[in-house]
C-alpha cells in the first residue's frame, strides 16, 4: 500500500505542476484513482510540505508549494 500511495503521490504532483490551483473534486476527478488512494497521497504530500491546502467552506484548494 505503501509504493501505491507513493505513486499515487507521484500522479498529483505532476498534475498539480501542469495547473496554478485546484479544487479536490478536479483533483481526484483529474488523477482518475480511487478517492482513498488520492486522500492518502495528497496527506503525505501535505504532511511532507510539499502542498498547500486551503480550505473555502466546504471545498479545498490545492496548489504545489513552489521554492525559490
Amino acid at each position: 500500500m505503501i509504493t501505491e500511495i507513493g505513486i499515487v503521490a507521484g500522479e498529483i504532483w505532476h498534475f498539480l505542476d501542469q495547473r496554478e490551483e485546484v479544487g479536490l473534486k478536479e483533483l481526484i476527478e483529474g488523477i482518475d484513482r480511487p478517492r482513498d488512494n488520492v486522500l492518502m497521497s495528497l496527506g503525505w504530500l501535505a504532511r511532507e510540505g510539499h502542498v498547500i491546502l486551503v480550505q473555502i467552506d466546504k471545498d479545498y484548494r490545492i496548489s504545489l508549494r513552489k521554492y525559490v
